[in-house]
């Protein structure tokens, strides 16, 4: 049985992918670091998490509060037990007193009987507060431990009773204030109700002359609803944070599923193409099923669909690091945050000597027509065991990480197919595979070269430089060639995110 790693240890694994320092440093001094600290960390340096289940959070936000609220009313119970048991005992003295004493024992009886009875509605009434005190702080805890799970600080409870009373009060004025509006409106309105009913029925009852002429009269109102809809988009683009992010959780979904999401998002790859624009939807892994379906050319814009997102973000984080890289050496003043990027940008590119000039060679994108390919090929259109059981889709090797054993290995063959917890890391190593790799130097020179003339970068003109990515070598890069050309992967060169910002080219 193979061992599944855990929570913890995925997010150990990003971060030794993302190369985040400041974990490696912990692990170093061997500090251990909780899973909180860890996710705060990677969120800090914008790594991509996948959302497993948290069993702590409900251990604080559901079963703490509830147990807190089982003592309490236990508490309640038990003080309400001893005041009523109290009473008894006392009545039942009165009672003897009564028997043993004739001429006393009756007043003695009457003043121990009202001062039981006025004890037992204090004790009631002071059950009052318990509860109340009881129930709020029941909620208090709740909304404490649910703030606490999300962000990892401690809120006042003081604070939290005051935000419920304040929040109580302002639910219960709008509440008044929606109702008055909404009986206001309604008294009012009549008229409008009753015609509505009327306007839907009236379609039944027309000529088809009248028909005809309603449809010449709708194929100019689309012609308007276009435009309407081609103006936004400036819009959107100035501001990107309107459109968020969809992070798909580490689950088997189906391609069913997919497939549905796809339709409810309208993600279409003709519009990709027509538009140069994606949807930032990013799948932590393929549906298991992706197999079975039966239609190619389904099952490969499936896979197109997938993929093209995590490739086109990468790019962007790369482009945003050029662009940066470009300003800080222009200056003739750099700060101390400049200075500790740009080595951190060194280290992450493997140049020696602070080269410069080798750093700006090596940070760049990789074409997306290229990307597509080699994913398609290494990983079979995503039906591959390495892909669906690592994530690996660009088989790349590995010996010291974790991988998948290949069944087909020779006696002499000690490697393994890296394995990744997620689809955006198998796509960032295998960036920093063609960036950083001397097998690769051509291909970086080639592309350096395509810039200095400010020229597009495209996957046609760099396929023949990636000879030494498989055994095969020229044979490899003519297939490669065959998928841009067979499934036009070359219309998704320029493709964007609708959530980025458009970027040009960048000058040198």
């Amino acid at each position: 049985m193979k061992k599944v790693p855990s929570y913890r240890d995925k997010l150990l694994e990003l971060s030794r992918i993302y190369k985040i320092t400041e974990i490696q440093n912990y692990i170093k001094r061997k500090k251990n670091l909780t899973t909180q600290q860890i996710e705060h960390i990677l969120k800090k340096n914008n790594v991509p998490i996948p959302k497993d289940f948290n069993v702590s959070f409900f251990k604080k936000s559901i079963s703490n509060p509830l147990s807190k609220a089982g003592k309490g009313v236990s508490g309640i119970y038990s003080n309400t037990t001893e005041g009523v048991g109290k009473f008894f005992k006392r009545t039942k003295r009165g009672a003897t007193g009564l028997y043993d004493d004739t001429t006393g024992g009756v007043g003695n009886f009457f003043i121990s009987l009202w001062r039981n009875s006025g004890n037992l509605g204090i004790g009631i009434l002071n059950t009052i507060p318990k509860v109340f005190n009881t129930v709020s702080s029941f909620i208090a805890d709740a909304l404490v431990n649910l703030f606490s799970s999300f962000y990892n600080s401690e809120v006042e409870k003081t604070k939290t009773n005051k935000l419920i009373k304040s929040f109580g009060i302002v639910v219960f004025i709008c509440a008044l204030g929606i109702t008055f509006f909404t009986l206001k409106e309604n008294y009012e309105g009549s008229d409008v109700t009753q015609s509505v009913p009327v306007e839907k029925e009236k379609p039944k009852k027309i000529e088809k002359q009248k028909e005809v002429k309603k449809k010449i009269e709708k194929k100019p109102q689309k012609k308007e609803e276009q435009k309407q809809v081609k103006k936004p988009e400036p819009k959107k683009e100035k501001s990107p944070s309107q459109v968020t992010e969809l992070v798909l959780p580490n689950l088997n979904i189906k391609t069913e599923t997919v497939l549905s999401l796809f339709e409810d998002v309208e993600y279409d790859l003709k519009t990709v193409r027509y538009q140069k624009r994606v949807k930032p939807i990013y799948f932590t892994q393929f549906p298991k099923d992706l197999d079975e379906i039966k239609d190619t050319k389904l099952k490969k814009e499936t896979f197109i669909k997938i993929v093209l997102p995590l490739v086109v973000a990468e790019n962007d984080k790369i482009l945003d690091d050029k662009i940066k890289l470009k300003r800080i050496t222009s200056k003739k003043m750099t700060t101390d945050k400049e200075k500790s990027w740009l080595r951190l940008k060194l280290r992450e590119y493997k140049v020696k000597n602070s080269d410069i000039s080798e750093l700006n060679k090596r940070m760049d994108i990789i074409p997306v027509s290229i990307a597509l390919a080699q994913a398609a090929k290494e990983s079979g259109w995503g039906t591959s065991r390495f892909a669906l059981e690592g994530n690996a889709i660009f088989g790349q090797w590995t010996w010291t990480g974790q991988g998948i054993e290949p069944l087909n290995k020779g006696k002499n063959e000690g490697h393994k197919i890296l394995r990744f917890p997620i689809l955006r890391a198998s796509v960032k190593a295998y960036k920093n595979n063609l960036n950083t790799h001397r097998g690769y130097s051509e291909f970086r020179e080639k592309r350096h070269n395509i810039r200095k003339r400010n020229k597009s970068i495209r996957g046609l003109d760099l396929t023949d430089t990636l000879d030494k990515y498989a055994q095969t070598g020229k044979e490899y890069t003519d297939i490669l060639e065959q998928i841009i050309k067979q499934n036009d992967l070359s219309d998704f060169e320029k493709v964007q995110l609708t959530n980025s910002v458009v970027k040009k080219d960048i000058q040198l």
